[in-house]
């Protein structure tokens, strides 16, 4: 445990006494958000971030731990555990060396090697290859075993060729060169494989990976999985090769090392073409075919990494996007034939109405569809409308804005905003069991309106009931591993609520699981006990909670809240074992609690020294005192929406040199997708972004921002949109952004990006209902 402290604390940086706290805590079962907020004395400062990474690599570590003794015992129970051999298997630092020096004393099948060995060859091989002056056939005839299977002396020389061999390729060290040589050297190159119709259109989609080749060391997370996705297809061939040319009758390349790495060069001695066989062999049957696999677990391995982690920066990005707020939103989830489906909420989230309406195709209701919204925004003091992104969404969203005209030319100073959002995920919340208990008397396509409006008034609330996998800010997300994914992703989500904080008396059971501490079970009590007993009046209440004991308590307690409850306290972060702190720094001040909460003036002047004592340090009185200047601030943007250009409401309305404002819908290394209201998003390349180098994209813009582009250029063909956010910026040449996959902003994108939301609307005052009633009045007697 000592080794894997150090270990950590050197790759974090910090003191080894930090890590050995967290990992105390974390052991104890405290959650990575409780020890960042409230253990910042136990770890001197660690932050969400470094804990994170000291979790994912204690349990790395601690699994490799775990395997070193396993292989050991294996090793030392077969009688072959040398000094030498411990101390390389004690100093390996990763399972791919570990495994290595394993790999000899791993159980397998019988090989051709072992045959030979058990037959006796072993004293044969090491005596040709020490001594290749040695005539092989003249050596060899000693040896011939009619039962063992070898009859001649030509069987027996093929059982040396297979003893070395596998022996070479069993050699730890070579096989950890050559893995490396290859990483460096190597190319990763796929084409169309044979049988396969170019022209078909689910071929067509690997068209960039029909002659492609890229050295294996630096392709991008993106087109490593496209090219690894279009091998499991069986659509693409892919190889690991070497760019070499081979003399006919010379070793290439891999062969020369392995011969320098044994020593032993061709000296046209009697062995020697014995052993240069041998040596080809090893190469060509034994290691390259595994080697080969090797690096492409390691390449799509670190695709997966990158792609995970681009996943959960946009997830974060999603989820702590700016909340409308205390607003009432009708939610219109698009739909031809099936109709528009909506769903008016209440600013605390309530439904309130529900219906139908058919503008779209066969019905054409246009007018009784105007109708019908309107009287909805009138009865219900409607001031936004959410719009799912999904089919028919931009007859939608112009439905939407000629509503919002007839209201403002009836009652003008009348302010309603209109928002596409993301409907990504709204379908399987509707169709998830906690919507069928929270909406129960909703038919299951009403409740996906419902959602659209939500997620508008509060992402974070909303977002939480639906499986981070179907929120769609993700590339390839079926394509990586599936166990580490939904790991990290329940990580962004537990840290973004508890950054935030829940209110107690409103949240759902799904916002309240992913409080830190809190489990599914212990929050469906805590909802069961709101329902029978009314709302919570203070923290201590939560003790009454039936399976909510001390520790858990302990846990959560910091980041629940309490509105307009006994003790102003519970609407903060303040957590309620340092409210005793708190009865100090009253005292001191001489003012009470509630006079202190938001009194800039008074609590700048306090020392956090002067109330730190044992048990809570200066670092802890910091962050009270700050809670206090700010209670419950909430860390995520105000409100506000991308205004979307007049008449331009399909990609055939854009032309080059427009310039327009858009919403960040999704975010990868080599660029960010933009919303601008064409149902169809267009692609900023990385290049494009700034008049500087960008690395990575989120260096420069995240999802949900707010952006001002400019159009390069416009594929109608192929649906492609070229932007860039260097205002100045010359046009970029005909089929020059995304070549080759460069971008991966290819016709297949559009089934490989999945559907993007979109930012909010500026926080504006609601219009009083009773105007908008008057209103409507007037349209109905017209």
């Amino acid at each position: 445990m000592d080794k894997i402290l150090l270990q950590i604390a050197a790759e974090l940086k910090v003191r080894p006494a930090q890590v050995n706290a967290a990992v105390t805590l974390l052991d104890g079962g405290a959650t990575v958000p409780f020890i960042a907020r409230y253990r910042k004395e136990a770890t001197d400062g660690l932050d969400d971030i470094q804990l994170r990474e000291l979790e994912a690599r204690l349990g790395y570590l601690r699994e490799l731990e775990e395997r070193r003794e396993a292989v050991l015992k294996s090793i030392d129970e077969q009688g072959k555990l040398t000094p030498e051999l411990r101390a390389a298997i004690e100093q390996a630092p990763t399972k791919q060396e570990l495994e290595d020096l394993y790999l000899p004393f791993k159980p397998k099948r019988r090989t051709k090697g072992m045959i030979a060995r058990e037959a006796g060859l072993e004293p044969l091989a090491d005596k040709l290859f020490a001594d290749p002056s040695l005539d092989p056939h003249t050596e060899a005839a000693a040896f011939v075993n009619a039962d063992a299977g070898f009859a001649d002396a030509f069987a027996v020389l093929d059982g040396v060729r297979d003893l070395l061999s596998e022996r070479w390729a069993e050699d730890a060290a070579l096989v950890g060169k050559l893995r490396e040589w290859l990483w460096d050297e190597g190319l990763l190159k796929s084409k169309l494989a044979e049988g396969k119709d170019e022209n078909n259109p689910d071929v067509a989609k690997f068209r960039d990976y029909f002659d492609y080749d890229e050295p294996i060391r630096t392709v991008p997370s993106h087109r490593a999985l496209a090219v690894f996705r279009g091998r499991t297809q069986e659509l693409l061939d892919v190889k690991l090769v070497l760019d070499e040319e081979l003399v006919l009758g010379q070793p290439g390349l891999a062969e020369g090392r392995i011969a320098r790495h044994l020593g032993w060069a061709h000296a046209k001695r009697p062995s020697d073409e014995l052993i240069r066989k041998s040596v080809a062999w090893a190469w060509k049957v034994k290691l390259s075919m595994s080697l080969e696999r090797d690096l492409f677990s390691r390449l799509r391995e670190e695709a997966e990494k990158v792609a995970i982690k681009v996943f959960a920066e946009n997830l974060r990005d999603l989820l702590l996007a700016a909340p409308a707020g205390k607003r009432v939103v009708m939610g219109l989830d698009p739909g031809i034939r099936t109709g528009v489906k909506v769903a008016v909420v209440s600013d605390t989230g309530k439904v309130l109405d529900t219906h139908t309406v058919y503008p779209h195709e066969p019905r054409k209701d246009w007018e009784g569809s105007i109708h019908t919204l309107g009287r909805l925004c009138a009865t219900h003091g409607v001031n936004l409308i959410a719009i799912g992104n999904g089919t028919a969404s931009r007859e939608t969203d112009k439905l939407a804005g000629d509503l919002i005209k007839r209201i403002q030319q009836l009652a003008p100073g009348t302010h309603i905003e209109k928002v596409v959002v993301s409907e990504a995920g709204a379908s399987v919340y509707s169709a998830s069991e906690f919507a069928s208990k929270e909406l129960p008397d909703l038919d299951v396509s009403l409740r996906g309106a419902v959602s659209i409006a939500r997620r508008l008034q509060d992402p974070l609330a909303e977002l939480v009931k639906i499986d981070p996998k179907s929120i769609g800010v993700g590339q390839y997300q079926h394509d990586v591993n599936q166990s580490e994914l939904a790991r990290t992703l329940d990580a962004v989500v537990e840290d973004c609520v508890n950054s935030v904080g829940v209110d107690l008396n409103t949240a759902s059971a799904p916002l309240l699981a992913q409080v830190s501490g809190l489990s599914n079970a212990v929050a469906g009590s805590i909802v069961r006990w709101r329902e029978a007993n009314g709302r919570f009046k203070n923290r201590q209440q939560l003790l009454d909670v039936a399976g909510l004991g001390a520790k858990t308590f302990e846990q959560a307690a910091g980041f629940l809240r309490i509105r307009d409850g006994d003790n102003p306290l519970d609407l903060s972060g303040v957590h309620p074992e340092t409210y005793p702190v708190i009865a100090k720094i009253s005292a001191a001040a001489r003012r009470p609690v509630a006079e202190l909460i938001g009194n800039s003036d008074v609590i700048r002047k306090l020392k956090p020294e002067a109330f730190a004592d044992d048990k809570f340090g200066a670092i802890t009185v910091k962050d009270i005192l700050a809670e206090l200047e700010k209670p419950g601030r909430d860390p995520r943007p105000d409100f506000k929406v991308a205004r979307f250009n007049d008449g331009v409401e399909d990609i055939k309305d854009l032309t080059e040199g427009m310039v327009l404002e858009g919403t960040v819908s999704n975010v990868a290394q080599f660029g960010a997708f933009v919303d601008l209201g064409v149902h169809q998003d267009g692609l900023v390349h990385v290049s494009q972004l700034a008049n500087k180098f960008v690395n990575d994209a989120r260096e420069v813009v995240k999802t949900g921002d707010i952006v001002k582009v400019r159009v390069l250029e416009v594929d109608l063909a192929r649906k492609r949109i070229s932007l860039t956010m260097k205002l100045d910026a010359a046009p970029a040449p005909k089929g020059g952004a995304g070549a080759r996959g460069d971008n991966n902003y290819r016709p297949a994108a559009r089934h490989e990006r999945q559907e993007r939301g979109h930012g909010g609307a500026r926080r504006d005052e609601a219009a009083a209902p009773s105007a908008m009633a008057a209103a409507f009045a007037k349209l109905q007697k017209r």
